[in-house]
């Protein structure tokens, strides 16, 4: 099969995007598949997508060579109006599925998605309106509490509102985190009037938008849905501190344990919670959500991604993992449920 894994991109989870995107190729590559690691914003300037997805291709070089790009990446960004990298919709064009390897900002955002839609490229994961609305942490969160899964307490706050905490009903200590953030980039635990304006101060440096909640004193964890059907639970338990983007991406930070070692009921109530999630935020395909129980056992859903992390040690192959798929089983996994969903809506359309 031809597969273009989309990477990089111009948002702040640019590294981690290579990273998945690197793993994710070389498995597809192991199986067989001429697969081709494609930055969708510098993109591949000459690259003819007749011959592009060739029998031999150095993986590893190419991740290199997409690196290489990062010192540029701001000054690229001023220079430049287009999004997408010279050849990219090309090759994605050309290939039997986009496989995509995008976190953060456009990637995650349904943006991507939305353009793929109108050039009629297949791609991985869930459509642009579910993916906009998960990757708005307040839109989840007025979701979330009308339908019926549980989150903590909290509200949006844009630049230059009023950000008392009392008119709201709500005191310290609370999170502070970017609308549309990802990774945990610019999340905040607060516990005094100072760290509080510090935080709102951080969070407003990234975007114009801000969700301040409840904070939950208790333990994290996530789960994995693909296909409608959830993962076992895993539970994360930071060395020091939260699960914050340096505790995420290094080595020996926090310690994952799958299965989580909860009750059957919560096990199976998170679970629920997780598929509910899903269910109310449109998403098809696969996600992961995260959530949080208290010391009563009451459980929280934090918030949905619908691009998650896709390395051999990232959260939703340790979950899979488990269930007896290894890390490329699962990248073919995702890539099935994907195409099936495209069989599906051109049965529907055939149908009409």
């Amino acid at each position: 099969m031809k597969i273009v894994v989309l990477a990089g991109g111009t948002s702040t989870e640019r590294d981690v995007s290579i990273v998945t995107g690197t793993e994710v190729c070389r498995a597809l590559r192991s199986r067989g598949h001429q697969a081709i690691l494609i930055d969708v914003f510098f993109g591949e300037e000459g690259l003819d997508p007749e011959t592009a997805f060739a029998e031999t291709y150095d993986v590893q070089r190419q991740a290199e060579r997409i690196r290489e790009r990062n010192g540029r990446l701001e000054e690229e960004k001023k220079a430049r109006k287009e999004f997408f990298g010279p050849q990219v919709l090309p090759l994605c064009q050309a290939a039997d599925v986009v496989f995509m390897a995008l976190h953060g900002a456009n990637g995650e955002d349904g943006r991507v998605q939305a353009v793929f839609d109108l050039f009629g490229i297949r791609y991985t994961g869930t459509d642009c309106l579910s993916s906009a609305m998960a990757m708005d942490k307040g839109i989840t969160k007025r979701l979330f509490e009308t339908g019926g899964v549980p989150t903590p307490r909290g509200f949006e706050l844009k630049r230059g509102e009023d950000p008392d905490l009392a008119a709201r009903g709500m005191e310290l200590p609370v999170v502070v985190k970017t609308c549309c953030g990802g990774s945990s980039v610019g999340v905040y635990i607060v516990r005094t009037p100072e760290e509080y304006r510090e935080a709102l101060e951080g969070a407003f440096s990234y975007e114009e938008q801000a969700v301040v909640e409840e904070y939950v004193d208790g333990r994290e964890f996530s789960v994995g849905v693909v296909d409608q059907k959830a993962y076992p639970v895993i539970e994360i338990a930071p060395v020091e501190g939260f699960y914050d983007y340096k505790n995420k991406y290094s080595a020996g930070a926090a310690v994952e344990t799958c299965p989580a070692q909860i009750s059957g009921e919560q096990t199976r109530r998170m679970q629920e919670y997780a598929c509910r999630g899903c269910e109310i935020l449109g998403i098809r395909g696969y996600a992961r959500l995260d959530f949080m129980m208290n010391g009563d056992g009451k459980i929280y859903c934090l918030e949905a991604n619908t691009l998650p992390g896709m390395t051999p040690t990232s959260l939703l192959p340790q979950e899979a993992a488990v269930l007896g798929m290894s890390f490329a089983d699962l990248c073919e996994e995702l890539i099935r449920i994907s195409l099936k969903k495209y069989q599906q809506e051109s049965q529907e359309g055939s149908l009409s």
